[in-house]
């Protein structure tokens, strides 16, 4: 593994730094994996995600590429804490070299690899609608978990409700909407392509895009 990515610019370096904060703010504690094919930077996260792959949980992966000044080859996750910390170096903006943690890590969702290829345009949906089951979830969750419930029940019903269909007409789970509003990718006014394949559901706007399975669970 390459212990150092070198990118085009700065504003790259500030992309890849706004994209890791919001991140940071939906997971404290979440991971990033960094995978390059050639020049081509991927950058995943996954805001929410189950902890057994097997388990009825829903697994929203947010993406984003960035065009790298050299090739290399890399697919490894790091804490986003870490990766935040050496974006915050202020040599990065001259040398354009980010040294990557001498430690990966691992967690459930790090192990999945969403298709590459086969995608179909099958709709768009306005982004008010998406902040709008963004909103919707959220205010869900604070109705239904009360104060004093333990932290392993907490998650578990935060799944189960982000799991949730968003409707039949889309059978995409409602983490999908989160993910796309709190990671910042989408602007108002704008709509949101809707692309399959193989049970895969993506939502993509120019500003990144978020992955799931389809879900058909509506209660």
């Amino acid at each position: 593994m390459k212990n150092s990515l070198f990118f085009q610019d700065e504003k790259d370096l500030a992309d890849l730094e706004s994209y890791l904060v919001k991140a940071k703010r939906l997971d404290q504690e979440g991971l990033v994996k960094l995978r390059c094919f050639g020049d081509v930077l991927a950058v995943y996260v996954s805001p929410i995600f189950s902890g057994n792959l097997l388990g009825d949980g829903p697994t929203v992966i947010g993406l984003r590429t960035l065009k790298l000044a050299k090739p290399v080859e890399l697919d490894a996750a790091f804490a986003i804490s870490a990766i935040l910390d050496r974006l915050a170096v202020d040599s990065l903006k001259m040398t354009l070299e980010l040294a990557l943690p001498p430690n990966a890590q691992r967690a459930a969702w790090t192990g999945i690899t969403p298709p590459r290829e086969g995608w179909e345009l099958t709709g768009e949906i306005p982004q008010s609608q998406i902040t709008q089951w963004a909103k919707d979830g959220i205010a869900e969750v604070a109705a239904t978990l009360p104060e004093s419930i333990g932290s392993a029940i907490a998650g578990k019903v935060r799944l189960q409700i982000w799991g949730k269909s968003v409707g039949i007409a889309f059978d995409f789970p409602s983490a999908s909407a989160f993910a796309l509003a709190g990671l910042g990718f989408m602007k108002k006014g704008e709509q949101i392509f809707v692309y399959r394949t193989r049970g895969w559901v993506r939502l993509s706007t120019q500003h990144g895009h978020v992955l799931s399975k389809e879900s058909f669970r509506i209660t």
